[in-house]
């Protein structure tokens, strides 16, 4: 079966990404070894579309490009850095759950200002001296 190649714009297309930051992301190490044809253009394979869609993941859920680019370097090392990457990935969830936890914090004392608001509506609706 014949591998599925994507062109910079197609991969921008199926990433959400543009094209300019897919050329940045291989520039900074984070897409390595994106395969070229005879002309030079990018052709990108389903490992890519794969590691991209991680990669906006981590960034989507607050982690630097510099740590987004130490990961990588260590992805590509290989299997010896296996346990540096855990932690790594271990240390962002940490901050993933600390972040929804702020959030769910902010997001209660929001719906508590919902239902005082409510509750003024009501009760000058209900009030029949005006």
């Amino acid at each position: 079966m014949k591998t599925k190649i994507l062109t910079i714009q197609k991969m921008a297309d199926q990433t959400g990404l543009s094209v300019h930051t897919l050329r940045y992301y291989e520039k900074i190490g984070l897409l390595k070894d994106v395969k070229r044809d005879e002309n030079g253009y990018r052709q990108y394979e389903e490992k890519d579309v794969l590691w991209t869609e991680f990669l906006i993941r981590l960034k989507d859920t607050g982690m630097s490009i510099e740590n987004m680019k130490i990961f990588s370097a260590l992805r590509s090392t290989g299997d010896e850095t296996i346990s540096a990457r855990r932690e790594l990935l271990v240390s962002h969830q940490k901050n993933v759950q600390k972040e929804i936890k702020w959030l769910q914090e902010n997001l209660k004392k929001i719906e508590e200002k919902i239902v005082h608001y409510q509750t003024l509506e009501e009760n000058r609706d209900g009030d029949t001296t005006n």
